[in-house]
């Protein structure tokens, strides 16, 4: 038993290394770094490209890679990113970091090149030296672990709690305002942070690189777990995620003691051991009102930070603006014609992807209902969409079901699930709504799209077209009316009542409380069409390539996709169309006409974009309909006006000094 405690151990050690980061960035800057994965990869993959590509030894590697190259990483994006976002909106923060957690490790790749093997060397020499305590193996790389808990608890309790720096800290949490007026430079401190914040991602990832790989998506996977210890934390408090994420690494390895460890069992169960104890911890917060979104600092802050989120929204008021002049709507009519014939001008190869992104643009209209509509972000939407593919091919292949019938009674099955997690998550703030999503939709890639049966060695069950729409281009056509009637649909919701309850609530929850209005019940209302329409819309991708192709619905390639729509448009029921054929077209262009090395280039482009959304929160859609507007307006107002045209035509004209 000790044997596996100790395994556990190492394991909790890393998850509190990586749980203690989130809770210190999300205190003391009030964001919570949904890219701190991808920072742990970038620093890890410096580490691996010293030690094992260029041959330096252990301790030079981690210095420059953990004492040079992460501070300096952090340094970068605190000044590039972090210092635009702490006094946005809580949305915004998510989704610019979730665009950072896209386009970072492409780049990575693309500067030190695509690993092959992800199998990386961590901080204790190969081959591995092993001691022996109490009977049980101890190996080098669990010694390295442990030490590097114990050097960050150490050091960073110590410089927290009695050091100035520490203090400096401990009044930017309280407030960034006061701390200002007492001559104090908030910026520096915040340097500070996500200079040490860097660090810990970095080190987190060397350590767990030789167990689950130097890859993004095992980063994630640490992270997600980290996700439960914050939890318990309430985001808050960093003694009680420490000691969760232990105990959360503990009781996984005392798990495998019990199941054979190469058992698909074992593979699946202890993946669930975190979204066990995280849905625990939810539903404990929940029942004692615990929990919630951290707003940080005084009532001086609140107050910047409202001034500065009125300052950038724009807030339009278009009912008395014809339709043809509001904004997006020339782009949107444009970019629908242009759509339409592109399959009938291009050549099967082309018409393909067309097709392809036709079909992802109706999974997309789910994020603009919860993104743009909600104001919420979900990280599960793609894992909807693979179970109302995976469910709708076994209706149809097993139980003779037609395709479309299928889709639709498969997205009615799939929608009471999203609606749970609803419930369970959006009375509790926008945070735990995107940490639960992201951790649901790990889970459920996990247990469910990894099943033999369902994966069937990457191929997926087969789901085939009707045999009237079995070409591409008449399946384009098919894809596109679904499209459009979905996106009639969601343009009603938006102008019935429960619209303008949704527009209340995103514009000011304040505001819509006053009012009446629930604001948990109305964000529930949107979570059944959106969940709905997610999982019509992964029918249709399956439907498209003749299978369900599990690994393609992956919560890493749905990261992606929020970061493709936001970049477009996320409120623009157009910009889901030009997302969902941008995501399929892009890489194929970069494929055929540019070097091999340029590949990953589109993702980071997708990523970048969504980073932006800081700054454009309505996407390049709104700016092209405004930019169009612009210009009609100009030209209207610089035509002469029919007197100066025409002097003749003046009713008015005087002739001999007199009005006739």
């Amino acid at each position: 038993m000790l044997s596996y405690v100790l395994v556990g151990l190492s394991l909790g050690a890393i998850y509190a290394i990586a749980a203690g980061s989130l809770v210190i960035t999300y205190v003391a800057s009030g964001i919570f770094n949904l890219s701190f994965a991808a920072m742990a990869y970038t620093v890890a993959r410096c580490y691996y490209f010293l030690n094992t590509e260029q041959g330096w030894g252990i301790l030079a590697s981690a210095v420059v890679s953990l004492g040079v190259f992460a501070p300096l990483l952090g340094i970068v994006l605190y000044a590039v990113l972090f210092r635009h976002l702490r006094l946005r909106s809580t949305p915004v923060k998510l989704v610019a970091t979730i665009g950072l957690s896209v386009a970072l490790p492409p780049l990575v790749n693309l500067i030190f090149g695509t690993l092959t093997n992800p199998t990386a060397p961590g901080l204790a020499p190969r081959p591995l030296g092993v001691i022996t305590v109490f009977d049980t193996a101890v190996n080098g790389d669990q010694i390295a672990t442990y030490l590097g808990l114990v050097v960050v608890l150490v050091a960073g309790i110590g410089l927290l709690r009695f050091t100035s720096v520490g203090l400096k800290v401990r009044a930017l949490v309280d407030s960034e305002a006061m701390t200002a007026l007492n001559g104090i430079s908030p910026g520096r401190v915040s340097v500070g942070v996500w200079a040490a914040s860097s660090v810990l991602a970095g080190l987190a990832g060397i350590l767990v690189a030789p167990t689950a790989g130097l890859s993004a998506e095992a980063m994630t996977g640490l992270m997600a777990t980290a996700f439960a210890a914050v939890v318990a934390a309430r985001l808050r408090h960093l003694g009680v995620a420490i000691g969760v994420a232990l105990m959360i690494g503990v009781v996984t390895g005392v798990v495998q003691k019990f199941v054979n460890a190469d058992s698909d069992v074992a593979a699946k169960l202890v993946p669930g051991v975190p979204f066990v104890l995280m849905l625990l911890f939810l539903i404990y917060h929940a029942f004692r009102g615990q929990a919630g979104d951290l707003v940080s600092g005084g009532g001086l802050d609140r107050s910047i930070s409202t001034q500065a989120d009125e300052n950038s929204t724009t807030t339009r008021d278009l009912t008395a603006v014809p339709v043809w002049r509001q904004p997006g709507v020339i782009a949107a009519a444009v970019v629908f014609v242009v759509v339409a014939i592109a399959p009938l001008g291009l050549d099967e190869y082309w018409t393909a992807r067309v097709t392809a992104g036709i079909c992802l643009a109706i999974a997309m209209l789910s994020y603009t209902l919860l993104v743009g509509e909600g104001g919420m972000v979900w990280l599960s939407q793609i894992t909807f969409a693979g179970l109302g593919a995976i469910i709708a091919a076994e209706l149809a292949t097993d139980h003779g079901l037609p395709a479309l019938l299928a889709i639709v009674v498969a997205a009615l099955l799939v929608t009471p699930v999203g609606v749970l997690i609803g419930i369970l998550t959006i009375r509790l703030g926008d945070l735990y709504v995107a940490l639960v999503t992201l951790s649901f939709g790990l889970l459920v890639t996990t247990l469910v799209f990894t099943t033999d049966s369902i994966a069937n060695y990457g191929m997926g069950v087969a789901l085939l077209r009707p045999d009237v729409v079995s070409d591409s281009t008449s399946f384009a056509y098919l894809a596109l009316v679904v499209f459009a009637v979905t996106a009639i649909l969601v343009a009603n919701l938006r102008r019935s009542t429960t619209g303008l309850a949704i527009s209340a609530v995103r514009w000011s929850e304040n505001g819509a409380r006053t009012i009446g209005l629930s604001i948990a019940t109305v964000k529930i209302l949107l979570t059944a069409p959106a969940t709905f329409v997610a999982a019509v819309g992964g029918g249709f991708l399956a439907m498209n390539f003749g299978s369900t192709l599990p690994d393609s619905f992956s919560p890493f390639h749905g990261l992606v996709w929020l970061a493709v729509l936001v970049t477009v448009g996320s409120r623009s029921i157009v910009a889901a169309l030009v997302a969902g054929v941008l995501f399929y077209l892009m890489p194929a262009v970069f494929d055929n006409y540019l070097p091999s090395d340029l590949a990953e280039v589109p993702t980071i482009l997708f990523g970048l974009g969504a980073i932006m959304v800081a700054r454009n929160p309505e996407g390049v859609i709104a700016q092209f309909g405004d930019a169009a507007t612009g210009v009609v307006e100009r030209l209207r107002r610089s035509a002469p006006p029919p007197d100066a045209a025409d002097p003749d035509s003046s009713p008015n004209k005087v002739i001999g000094g007199t009005s006739a």
